[in-house]
């Protein structure tokens, strides 16, 4: 099939599972229109590191004659996916953007979610780019450069998975798995006007363990949220190499799309009392509120009443950076990313008591939350407070801050309190992206924890009442 923007590319996972089922499409025709899609645009963006079409092929010629007999393996039989380049892959390589790793192997085993993913038929297209040991907001590493955003690639698409953001928001396989520690899939779904959701911590099982600790979810990457539950139920469920792996869910969350907004108690915070917003962003944000209203929630314009907990979110995740670079001595890191060392170096000076002080911390606000979800079913911020900038830097020009912390104050602190925190589009810049047109600015619909099911019902409800997740980057005319 010619690329297009009627290519086979451009449907999400829940059309080609119709389509396959249907016999109006092969997951072999699927898979070629994705391959050739990142033939034709991966130059421009760098979403992946690795790409294995002979392997993703083969799947889907197996998974053809599967639909064939109509006996799907699983409920994600077909569908082209790709696997942010931190989590374990069998037969291919995880280096995490880092040289500190060796390529070589053997890489024999899957993480939990791979393994899922590849139980359930997925065809597996290749690995995304990462940051190096996915320790920032922005992807870019010394080892595979950096990744643009799919409105312009000169903008960054955010991170850590960035390059599951770029691929799936330009259609380089229908589906991505990503790692969020402090916004890392919500940063990146923002930026590229793609949806994603933080589950519940444990929700989804993790191993081996992130050395960011309690931080560190794996989540779906899609265009819908429908999308997102179909993916979320796959993975999702108990897996014994995680010691906090949570059982799986009574209901999925697919089966609690339908159920609407009539009567939720919605909390919005355009601001969370201490976050500057781009005027654009805010004007986004207060739009997408009015549409929850229109639904039939229970909306309220209120503050969930924390002060903004950067400087204790830094306490855990310097430290565990400091832990990653624990056995790396000064010509190992000379070649690794310097900001990376720059706050390891910082974390390994925090003491034992700076460290639990900040764990209290965490526990204070996630009782702050508990509390808060008692009185209301879901709470609204923007995903971001700013759009995209250029790509290859940390933070945006004029920055007062070093750190990629200083511009996601609305992601990391749901990472602290382990809640499902979803991102979809919710509007565009009037500038920044390709030619005159402008860039995606990300909803966040927040949770109380174990509430998966009901942020996704939201997502949905919302996406059905707006089409902000139909558009298509400029690169794909």
């Amino acid at each position: 099939m010619t690329d297009s923007v009627s290519s086979t590319a451009d449907l999400t996972a829940t059309e080609l599972l119709a389509a396959y089922g249907s016999g109006d499409l092969s997951p072999v025709q699927a898979t070629r229109d994705a391959l050739d899609r990142i033939d034709r645009l991966d130059e421009q963006v760098n979403a992946f590191c690795l790409v294995d079409a002979e392997s993703a092929l083969a799947s889907a010629k197996a998974s053809e004659e599967r639909w064939r007999r109509n006996e799907p393996v699983g409920v994600i039989d077909g569908v082209p996916i790709s696997i942010k380049d931190a989590l374990l892959t069998e037969g291919w390589p995880t280096l995490r953007g880092s040289y500190t790793l060796d390529g070589s192997g053997p890489w024999t085993v899957d993480g939990p979610a791979v393994a899922r993913v590849r139980e359930h038929g997925a065809v597996l297209l290749g690995k995304t780019t990462t940051p190096e040991y996915a320790w920032k907001g922005v992807t870019d590493s010394v080892r595979y450069g950096a990744t643009g955003n799919p409105w312009n690639p000169a903008m960054t698409s955010g991170g850590s998975s960035g390059g599951s953001a770029a691929a799936v928001g330009l259609g380089m396989g229908a589906l991505s798995l990503g790692t969020d520690g402090g916004g890392s899939v919500r940063i990146p779904a923002a930026f590229t006007g793609t949806t994603t959701i933080k589950p519940t911590f444990g929700r989804v099982p993790h191993s081996p363990a992130s050395p960011f600790g309690p931080l560190s979810h794996v989540g779906p990457m899609t265009r819908t949220a429908a999308d997102a539950a179909l993916l979320l139920d796959v993975v999702a469920g108990f897996d014994a190499r995680d010691p906090w792996a949570l059982a799986a869910s009574a209901q999925s969350s697919l089966a609690m799309l339908g159920l609407g907004m009539a009567g939720l108690r919605v909390a919005a915070s355009p601001t969370l009392g201490y976050v500057d917003v781009h005027p654009e962003v805010a004007a986004a944000f207060d739009a997408a509120v009015a549409v929850f209203s229109e639904l039939g929630a229970r909306v309220e314009l209120v503050d969930p009443g924390f002060a903004d907990p950067i400087a204790d979110f830094e306490v855990l995740w310097f430290a565990g950076a400091a832990k990653v670079l624990e056995p790396m001595g000064a010509e190992v890191r000379a070649r690794m990313d310097p900001g990376l060392v720059e706050v390891a170096e910082a974390g390994a000076r925090f003491t034992a008591l700076e460290y639990l002080g900040a764990m209290a911390a965490r526990n204070e606000l996630g009782s702050v939350m508990s509390d808060f979800h008692t009185r209301y079913d879901l709470l609204l911020t923007p995903c971001l407070p700013i759009p995209a900038f250029e790509t290859g830097i940390e933070v945006p020009p004029g920055s007062t801050s070093p750190r990629w912390t200083s511009w996601t104050p609305f992601t990391y602190p749901f990472n602290m309190t382990q809640q499902p925190a979803a991102s979809v589009p919710c509007g565009f810049t009037t500038s920044g992206g390709v030619g005159t047109g402008g860039l995606p600015v990300g909803l966040q619909i927040i949770g109380a924890r174990y509430d998966d099911g009901r942020v996704l019902a939201a997502a949905h409800a919302y996406q059905q009442a707006t089409d902000w997740h139909r558009r298509r980057p400029p690169l794909l005319a």
